[in-house]
């Protein structure tokens, strides 16, 4: 199965599953729903599956989650990162935006 993410000003607003039969699921999705589209990958290197809310990286070809907080910072795999490393679990920890720390649970 291919997926298949619905752009509307490069915001994901939905993902869909094609079978592998169709052979262009972007083509097949636009002429049964319309609008714009553009696959997304699971467990593909380098590559980030699309949610309701990402938006698309068209020069990538790439999705990126929206940024959790305004501290952190896309790194070259359209993956925020913290501006402190996360400490190695255990334990459990949690990100806090004022103290700019991991704190934990």
């Amino acid at each position: 199965m291919a997926y298949y993410a619905q752009l509307v000003d490069n915001i994901v607003t939905q993902v869909i599953q094609i079978s592998d039969d169709v052979t262009d699921g972007a083509e097949f999705a636009h002429d049964l729903f319309g609008g714009q589209w553009a696959e997304t990958y699971i467990d593909t290197a380098g590559k980030n599956y699309a949610g309701i809310g990402y938006t698309y990286d068209a020069v990538n070809n790439n999705f990126i989650a929206p940024q959790p907080y305004p501290s952190w910072i896309l790194d070259s795999n359209d993956v925020w990162q913290p501006p402190v490393p996360q400490p190695p679990a255990p334990p459990q920890t949690y990100w806090d935006e004022q103290l700019q720390e991991w704190i934990p649970l």
